[in-house]
């Protein structure tokens, strides 16, 4: 009996050290991830400005902060980095982060970086140079390229259903890279595409034919959105809201002292040099959630395309707590 209750005593004891070991290994996991740095994935556009600005002038240390801009040359390769866990957090767009959901990787919208207003983000639909077209009833049936199940598409078909046309008229080409569909449609290869900034002002500049600019209209179609990982918030929730504080703050600086950070513009946002003299910096508005009514648009959209399932409620893509 009494080596009976030895044994216990003994496996009780052990299980205490499993037990101890165990905690103390995700103790120090978790402490590593918080001693990192806190990485967020950019591209050479205007939505990473004020990240920019506040690198080039050393906020983010000043704050006490260990943040760390890695560049990517596409979305796509930022995507997977992010799945990856290489990287906190990124600037993309609400169809971007319910993919990136849907794909395992859950990620929370922390706030707007551009398109509060219809006035930020600029989306332009441009006919070539040689076609007629002066209006969205032109463009019935008109193959319009766009790359595919992105928010280019999506603001496509908001902007010419908004005008009236029906679902079947609204025919698009997926030419996805950019720069490629930009030399056609100025090249007249193409009858229309859909451009952001800066891209449509130099289209614009070389001919193309603005049909629909996105900024003169009163509803905002476009929202691009700063989304991290639920796990970094989970361990650097404090970090991630300084850090949505300092983007607003530079944010405010771009657009309150646009000639002040002009060339900072020009080189982070690769403004091409034949527009650079008459290309109006972005604005942007304080950090904000996106509206709940954009994000059913949105979702809405992606169930018709089955890009989803089902749509995802607000406060599984959005965590305003981060604000």
């Amino acid at each position: 009996m009494k080596k009976i209750i030895a044994v216990i005593v003994a496996l009780f004891l052990l299980s205490g050290i499993f037990i101890g070991c165990a905690k103390e290994t995700n103790s120090v996991k978790e402490s590593s991830r918080q001693s990192q740095p806190l990485k967020i994935g950019v591209l050479f556009i205007e939505d990473n400005l004020p990240l920019f600005l506040a690198e080039a002038e050393d906020r983010f240390k000043k704050a006490g902060l260990d943040v760390e801009l890695v560049p990517f040359p596409s979305a796509a390769e930022r995507d997977t980095a992010l799945q990856a866990g290489q990287i906190d957090g990124e600037a993309a767009d609400i169809i971007a982060a319910s993919l990136l959901k849907k794909g395992g990787t859950d990620v929370r919208i922390s706030t707007i970086t551009l398109g509060v207003t219809p006035k930020e983000g600029r989306f332009v639909l441009l006919g070539s140079p040689n076609s007629n077209f002066k209006s969205a009833a032109d463009l019935k049936n008109v193959k319009i390229a766009v790359s595919e199940n992105t928010i280019i598409e999506y603001v496509t078909d908001m902007l010419l259903t908004r005008e009236g046309l029906k679902k079947e008229e609204i025919q698009k080409l997926s030419i996805p890279k950019m720069p490629i569909r930009l030399q056609m449609l100025v090249n007249n290869q193409l009858s229309a595409a859909l451009l952001p900034d800066p891209l449509a002002s130099l289209a614009e500049k070389q001919g193309a034919k603005v049909i629909i600019d996105d900024t003169t209209i009163n509803d905002n179609v476009s929202q691009v959105v700063l989304i991290f990982r639920k796990d970094s918030i989970e361990t650097k929730k404090d970090e991630i809201k300084k850090i949505i504080e300092i983007y607003g703050q530079a944010g405010s600086d771009l657009t309150n002292y646009p000639d002040k950070y002009k060339e900072l513009v020009f080189e982070k946002a690769k403004i091409p040099a034949p527009i650079k003299d008459t290309y109006k910096s972005p604005t942007f508005s304080p950090p904000q959630a996106p509206l709940e009514q954009d994000i059913i648009n949105v979702m809405n959209w992606m169930v018709e395309r089955k890009l989803l399932d089902k749509p995802y409620k607000y406060e599984e893509l959005v965590d305003k707590s981060l604000l």
